[in-house]
């Protein structure tokens, strides 16, 4: 998860939660391991474990998402040079920080003679080992900050779904009204001023209820077979788009290398959140047959990621210029019926996901809830809890109807903690006691440095623009009147 990044925890990543839900007659174990964290319960139990391609194809899977979809606006928030080269970096940062997680974790499991740890646990028993007597008394901390941005997190994830639902499902309706009315006001000239357009507010009201019902399936298993075809729109979704934007691409000599750094922190905040995928490392690492192939697989998945990731954010950015926007199925075409389909098609594999992305919020938080309350009421205690949590990311969606700043505020403020800021200074908690050399000190300090800065930047940067987006709409439309007094001019010298 996760995320984003983490953006699908696949249904056999889960299936242990499930079982583990579903059986009665628990060993003390059993009960023991029933009450730690959520991420916990992703682990393996004595079933066996996975293969090399299938640990390569959840990792594929949990990194690939609409964070995807939104990387070619990032590229334009950091130029056509800079943004490609900065995308590497993060990548290459993001990677080696979940090599740090799990090669922390293998450590922490030797000394506390675990079989496996999550990654809420990981932080949790650095805290206890370290050097600071004041962490070591706050170790239970370290969980609780984890599940914190996990929430944050997920349920961040779950407030772009709702943009994205809206904002193509509108494009994909309003397309089709045009067309439909096209033929009929043929001779009547209208601008664009007069063309009917709904709220993008209303749509996410519509899909509310729809939402609602789809979280209280509370078996995931049920919606294994919708995953599925999920992932298969999805997949085929990208074709598509790709085919679409190699065409008629701009010489990259007309776009700007390098944009102002005021821009910066939003490219920061979109790239994190579409490389976080920290959260399923250490789920799959632990369900891997052969464990002592995992770096291998990461390195491979994330390489194929990387390449994907930079290749869409370029091209898109090449094609459209400009003019793109927080997601690029929103640049498709609205009068041709396939890339209509495309956002459809995304649209169904993003619906389907929410539940998932929605799964471990709702696990953390309901049995903290349910608890207190008496058994004949937990039930509907429960289906309420699963309500308002879709009620509020709907609302945050609501009150920020803006994808590209969704995303970015989502990636700066919990996607750079779980992903940049806490695996360096784990590994420095964990390895104190081994003489760690000056020079990995400083990296792990400088990755935390990033982290920090991209937190505080990105979080203001895009809070600047959710409050004071004046600014921003006065410099486009001021683009746009010099643009019509430019072309104006130029047809009144042709005349």
């Amino acid at each position: 998860m996760d995320g984003s990044g983490r953006e699908e925890l696949d249904m056999e990543v889960m299936k242990p939660l499930i079982d583990e839900q579903n059986s009665d007659g628990l060993s003390d174990e059993e009960h023991e391991n029933a009450i730690l964290p959520v991420e916990k319960h992703y682990q393996l139990g004595n079933g066996g474990g996975i293969t090399f391609t299938q640990t390569l194809t959840h990792l594929l899977k949990g990194n690939i998402g609409t964070g995807l979809l939104g990387l070619p606006l990032a590229i334009k928030n950091a130029g056509i040079v800079m943004g490609p080269i900065s995308l590497v970096f993060i990548g290459v940062i993001s990677v080696h920080c979940m090599h740090i997680l799990v090669r922390c974790s293998h450590c922490l499991c030797q000394r506390m003679k675990k079989s496996s740890l999550g990654y809420s646990d990981t932080v949790s028993y650095a805290m206890e080992v370290g050097p600071l007597s004041a962490l070591q008394k706050r170790a239970s901390w370290g969980r609780y900050i984890v599940d914190f941005f996990l929430v944050i997190t997920q349920l961040g994830f779950c407030s772009v779904y709702v943009v994205f639902l809206a904002e193509n499902v509108k494009q994909v309706h309003e397309g089709f009204l045009e067309n439909k009315t096209a033929p009929i006001n043929v001779s009547v000239t209208s601008s664009p001023s007069e063309k009917r357009s709904t709220d993008l507010r209303i749509y996410m009201l519509c899909f509310l209820p729809f939402l609602i019902l789809l979280v209280f399936i509370r078996d995931l298993k049920s919606l294994s077979m919708l995953s599925l075809l999920a992932n298969l729109s999805m997949a085929v979704s990208l074709v598509i788009i790709y085919q679409y934007i190699v065409r008629d691409i701009i010489d990259p000599q007309k776009l700007p290398p390098v944009v102002g750094w005021k821009k910066y922190p939003l490219f920061f905040g979109t790239a994190i959140f579409a490389f976080e995928g920290i959260g399923v490392v250490l789920p799959l690492e632990n369900r891997m047959k052969d464990t002592t192939r995992f770096p291998q697989a990461l390195n491979i998945g994330m390489g194929i990621v990387m390449t994907l990731y930079i290749s869409l954010a370029t091209l898109g950015y090449l094609r459209f210029g400009d003019e793109i926007k927080g997601s690029i199925t929103l640049n498709l075409p609205q009068d041709i019926w396939l890339y209509q389909s495309v956002k459809l098609l995304y649209s169904f594999g993003i619906f389907v996901t929410y539940s998932i992305q929605y799964y471990v919020p709702a696990e953390i938080l309901i049995p903290a809830v349910t608890s207190k309350v008496e058994q004949k009421w937990q039930l509907l205690t429960e289906l309420a809890v699963r309500a308002l949590l879709v009620c509020s990311t709907c609302a945050v969606a609501v009150l920020i109807p803006r994808l590209d700043l969704v995303i970015s505020f989502v990636g700066a403020v919990s996607s750079s903690t779980l992903a940049l800021i806490l695996p360096p200074l784990v590994e420095i908690l964990t390895f104190y006691k081994e003489n760690l050399s000056l020079w990995t000190i400083f990296k792990d300090i400088f990755i935390a440095v990033i982290g920090v800065v991209g937190f505080l930047t990105g979080t203001y940067v895009t809070v600047e623009e959710i409050i004071y987006p004046a600014s921003t709409v006065l410099a486009n439309a001021t683009e746009s009147i010099s643009a019509d007094v430019n072309s104006t001019g130029v047809v009144v010298g042709l005349q």
